[in-house]
């Protein structure tokens, strides 16, 4: 079982992080952006700003080397290739999707329906991320 090649979850990772942070923009920035402002004055917020944007966006790109390095993990397991992509991607759904949307709306700050479409957007969104890193992803 050879090593994680960190130079290639970093680059896999970083492409991934470009397709989660334009899917995001797109979803949260175009589509929701109407139920985020009000989802805010609701919470007594203003309107996102320029530093929480930056959050976001670091956050999807360690969002993308997460699931690159989680699929670089179990390859030895479960074999390099889509499969083992998808199950890389669907991990991390559950972990940084699921779960952190989930709190919010079990605390009664957002409305299930809006967790509903971020979760859903999510899924697809980080298996097609993770698929392009892994594509990426290469034993040193």
């Amino acid at each position: 079982m050879g090593k994680i090649n960190l130079g290639r979850v970093v680059i896999g990772g970083l492409v991934a992080g470009v397709i989660i942070n334009v899917i995001e923009w797109v979803l949260n920035g175009v589509v929701l952006a109407d139920q985020w402002n009000d989802q805010m004055a609701k919470l007594g917020q203003p309107p996102f700003d320029t530093n929480q944007i930056i959050g976001f966006l670091v956050f999807g790109f360690v969002s993308g080397i997460v699931a690159v390095w989680t699929y670089a993990a179990i390859r030895p397991r479960f074999g390099a290739g889509p499969t083992s992509a998808i199950y890389a991607g669907v991990l991390t759904w559950v972990t940084l999707y699921v779960l952190t949307d989930a709190m919010p709306t079990i605390m009664g700050l957002y409305p299930l329906s809006m967790t509903l479409i971020l979760i859903g957007v999510g899924l697809i969104e980080i298996v097609a991320a993770t698929l392009a890193g892994a594509w990426l992803y290469k034993e040193a």
